[in-house]
């Protein structure tokens, strides 16, 4: 099972270094832009919370993670040779992959920990949406965690669907969580899913 944890891990990587290297084309930012841009919004999140629950920092001593982080972005630019512009909703897409194993990976660790479920759903929404807030405030756009369409909630419910079903059955919890994840955060970019607070005064 923990295997199986740390390829969803590279994989996670992966795709937000994906996210971060599209946001950085279309920024037009040059080749350390890039880097920075894939390796924050790969890991910003995990690293956060490795330092607040107070354990080793995942990626200090295992460069895989920088080797995946390097992979995914230099195959992204040699993908984006061949296009001239990538569409918002690909990036978007990206992104929901990543944040849909990223919040399983969060919740996993902190239950690991020896955390409380509560804090488990907390980490694994951190773990999802944190690198991606410290890539958007670097590349000068209003992060997706802020916008009305749903985001950090998407991962808030896949989180309480980990928690509640991993004592019984980690393998179709981590799948439950994910899809449950991955399908309402599609549902928002598609149909503006939000959860409106106040009313709009004209």
């Amino acid at each position: 099972m923990t295997q199986w944890f740390y390829i969803a891990d590279l994989a996670g990587v992966a795709v937000f270094a994906i996210a971060g290297t599209l946001l950085a084309f279309r920024k037009q930012m040059d080749g350390f832009g890039v880097v920075v841009l894939a390796s924050v919004t790969a890991i910003g999140g995990g690293t956060t919370r490795d330092l607040i629950l107070d354990v080793p920092v995942f990626w200090l001593h295992d460069p895989t993670y920088f080797l995946v982080i390097l992979i995914a972005a230099m195959g992204t630019i040699m993908w984006l040779r061949f296009k001239a512009y990538i569409p918002l909703n690909r990036l978007l897409i990206a992104d929901a992959l990543g944040i849909a194993f990223f919040t399983v990976l969060g919740a996993e660790k902190a239950l690991n920990a020896g955390m409380s479920p509560v804090i488990a759903v907390i980490m694994g929404t951190m773990t999802a949406v944190f690198g991606g807030m410290l890539r958007d405030v670097l590349a000068r756009d209003i992060p997706l965690v802020l916008k009305s369409e749903l985001y950090a909630t998407t991962c808030i419910a896949g989180a309480i669907v980990f928690v509640i079903i991993q004592p019984y059955s980690p393998n179709i919890g981590m799948a439950a969580a994910m899809i449950t994840t991955l399908a309402l955060r599609l549902g928002a970019i598609r149909y503006h899913w939000s959860l409106t607070v106040f009313k709009e005064h004209r």
